[in-house]
Formats: structure tokens, sequence, C-alpha cells
């Protein structure tokens, strides 16, 4: 068995992972994804440079895309990616629809994940890792509920255990309580093997995923939905003689 299953409750509701404080999360891990990156930008170099000079060439200036997200315990960082969406707004100033300034060559460029490439040097400089939760944006932080919360805990990553089970195809609520069930489970004695899962499960998902472009964008959508958090209830008057209980309740 690879891992202990997370005895919490599923859900935004449930419990908040701990902080990972083995040895393996708090110093093994950093020394793996300093190694692993420089080792991996010395071997793909020459993608980085041909993907760089055809993203010039078919999309044009900037080569990179540069967001600010939040890393570890909420801390923002330059997250860089090559760029695969031309820079145009409508009439009223405004960035058009994903949809409308993803190009062709963009498309590819997120179905064979080569659009991540750059985010190496995040790795390499410290603000992010190889496997975590994958680093979102800054203004989703106040909007997560205590357990997803916890994914915050660690440095966001190249690809990580939601990653592993769908990527953008999955919900928001699933993808973030995997976030969290990844946390929990990095702060147990099989966090280096659970790396080592995600890492190989993550080539073979890469090589489907560009053959049939599943888990790039979510359903219906040509990025990812933007995430809100959870809706508050409101209340609802009661009517003598009628539950209020769902029918799944």
């Amino acid at each position: 068995m690879l891992s202990p299953a997370i005895d919490t409750p599923a859900g935004p509701e449930a419990a908040a992972a701990p902080r990972p404080a083995t040895a393996y999360a708090r110093v093994v891990k950093r020394l793996l994804d300093v190694a692993g990156a420089a080792g991996l930008l010395v071997v793909l170099s020459p993608v980085l440079l041909a993907t760089g000079l055809a993203v010039a060439g078919l999309t044009g200036r900037p080569v990179l895309f540069r967001d600010r997200r939040a890393g570890r315990d909420g801390r923002p960082f330059t997250l860089l990616k090559f760029r695969s969406m031309r820079e145009a707004t409508g009439p009223d100033g405004r960035p058009l629809p994903d949809a409308e300034r993803l190009t062709g060559f963009g498309r590819f460029l997120r179905r064979t994940s080569l659009d991540e490439l750059p985010q190496l040097f995040c790795v390499l400089f410290g603000t992010m890792s190889l496997v975590g939760p994958r680093p979102l944006p800054e203004r989703y932080v106040a909007r997560y509920s205590p357990r997803q919360a916890s994914r915050l805990f660690v440095r966001p990553g190249l690809t990580g255990w939601a990653q592993t089970h769908g990527r953008n195809a999955v919900d928001w609520d699933k993808r973030l309580s995997l976030d969290a069930d990844y946390v929990a489970m990095l702060g147990t004695p099989f966090g280096l093997l659970l790396d080592l899962r995600i890492l190989a499960a993550t080539a073979g998902q890469v090589l489907l995923q560009a053959l049939t472009g599943r888990g790039v964008s979510a359903p219906g959508h040509a990025t990812m939905q933007e995430f809100r958090g959870e809706e508050p209830r409101q209340p609802q008057p009661a009517t003598p003689g009628v539950s209020t209980s769902s029918p799944s309740e």
C-alpha cells in the first residue's frame, strides 16, 4: 500500500490538513526539487529554446506569460509559462474571452504541457516544487475554506495529486479536496513514495493528454472556470407540512 487513507470527511467543510513536518517534507523534498529541476533544464534546453522561438514567431512577443500567484503560506510569486494567447482586447479595452484569444499553436502547447516548462525555473528558484498543488491566483486565497487553505502549507507544484486525477476536467470542490489530501499524505512516512507515484503518473497522463486532449480544459470552456468559493446558503421560509430538505438528504 503506497499511502494510508485520509480519514477526513470530503468537501470544503472538512477539517484542515496539518502542516507536513517530516524530514522529507521540510528538507529532502527541496533538495530533490533543485536537483530535478536543474537536470531537466539541461536535458530539455533544446525543447525550451525551440518552443520559445516558435512562440515568438507564431504568437508574438512577449514569449513568456507572467502572472502573480499564491505560493507557500499565501506569499505571492511570479508564475512563468510560454504564452498561448494573443493579447487582444474588445472595444471596452478589456481582454477578449480566453476562447477568442487562444491560438491554434497555443492549444497545442497546452495539450502537450509544453507551456508549463518555464516553471522549472520557478522550482529552481524555490517558489515552486516539482510536485504540489497547482499555483492559483492570489484572489482565490480569501475564498478558500479552512481545509482548502491547507494547500498553502506547501510550495505549489509543476504537477500534483489533483492533476493525476483529471486536471481541469475535475470540478473545483474535488480538485481542492485532492490538494488537501496531498498535504495530509505528504506529512506521513509515505511522502517520498507519494511524490514518485505522482511523477510517474504525470508522465503517462501527459502522453494521454497529448493524444486525446482530455483534462486540458474544463468541460465546455477554453480553459478553466473561475473559482468563486462556497456560495452562502440563503435560509428558505418554512412551509407548514412541507420538508425543506433536498431529496438527496
